[in-house]
């Protein structure tokens, strides 16, 4: 038995075991949520997973999600479930997503509309891209092709951009719309080249397309899995890819960077969760992602579809949109691009 002396002055000292009761159970704190993280990771998931996409059923992101979707079947026997959500440019399933209970169980399939362009061609959006989620990691990238009617004499980029010159505001380009990535890839382009063209648009992907192969237009940067195709059968020539480095699907194509360095216009999808999915979580669907973008299987069906599988951590893909939303800003405000309400 532990006896205290009381003076008048001073109250009793308490043992020192109490005094450290209030540190103990701070510690005692991080390491239960540590442990409950780990327990929910470990469990993670029992459930199905939805996956949103944010464009109509169908097409190539769609056929990502499914992907994504069957590797987290085959890894943990839980249903991978593609929930199509298209509507104002994506804003309606990203806002879904942003909404969702943060368990890791609704997941959006992000892409540069959604995660870029969808905050800096409107006034206000129901999300914040770099707040509101939680970024997993990237899936694939895809770079934009830019190519011509076989009415243009150019059989390369240089040839183009030399034509161009010779006829300031001969020459035009289409787009899927104004403020699309193939309208802001054009528009990029005739600054870094130093060339005047001129934007048509239009409204989306097929009527582009179409107005190129009808000689409507001279050149338009499209999709991979849009455009090869028409290249491949004689109706359109390539000219040059928009991504950093040649694509593994078209080798023997330059990219634009090539010529004008620094130059970039892909298309990308990536997973995000919603903001304060436990961080376990999140680890736990970046290592699968990256472990099945290593399989053989998804990568012939990727490169198929002319994406190019490119895993990273969450932080590469934060840090990733981030640049985008710098870059895109200030060419949409150098063309003055006003957001719509």
């Amino acid at each position: 038995m532990q006896v205290y002396r009381i003076s008048a002055n001073h109250p009793p000292a308490r043992p020192r075991r109490h005094r450290l009761t209030a540190t103990a159970r701070g510690f005692g704190m991080i390491a239960l949520f540590a442990l409950a993280s780990n327990c929910t990771a470990q469990s993670y998931p029992n459930k199905p997973i939805r996956i949103v996409n944010t464009v109509a059923a169908g097409g190539p992101a769609e056929l990502v999600a499914r992907l994504v979707g069957q590797k987290f079947t085959e890894a943990w026997g839980q249903q991978g479930v593609v929930d199509s959500r298209g509507g104002a440019a994506g804003i309606i399933g990203a806002e879904t997503v942003a909404r969702a209970a943060p368990d890791g169980y609704t997941l959006l399939l992000g892409s540069s509309a959604t995660m870029v362009f969808a905050s800096l061609l409107r006034r206000t959006t129901p999300y914040d891209s770099l707040r509101d989620f939680a970024h997993v990691g990237m899936v694939v990238t895809s770079p934009m092709l830019l190519v011509a009617h076989p009415s243009v004499t150019a059989r390369n980029l240089n040839e183009f951009v030399a034509l161009a010159k010779a006829k300031p505001g001969f020459f035009n380009f289409g787009s899927l719309g104004t403020g699309s990535t193939a309208h802001l890839g054009g528009e990029q382009l005739k600054m870094h080249a130093g060339i005047d063209l001129q934007h048509i648009a239009y409204k989306g992907g097929m009527p582009a397309v179409t107005a190129l192969v009808a000689g409507e237009v001279h050149v338009l940067f499209n999709s991979t899995a849009t455009a090869l195709p028409h290249v491949k059968s004689g109706r359109l020539t390539l000219l040059a890819t928009g991504g950093t480095k040649r694509s593994p699907v078209i080798p023997d194509t330059p990219t634009v960077a090539e010529s004008f360095p620094g130059f970039e216009v892909i298309t990308w999808y990536g997973i995000v969760a919603p903001a304060k999915t436990p961080r376990a979580i999140v680890l736990k669907l970046n290592a699968e992602i990256s472990r099945a973008l290593a399989s053989q299987d998804m990568i012939e069906r990727l490169v198929a579809q002319g994406h190019e599988p490119n895993p990273g951590t969450p932080e590469n893909m934060r840090d990733y949109m981030q640049r985008e939303l710098g870059k895109w800003g200030k060419i949409i405000k150098a063309i003055g691009i006003k957001p719509d309400d």
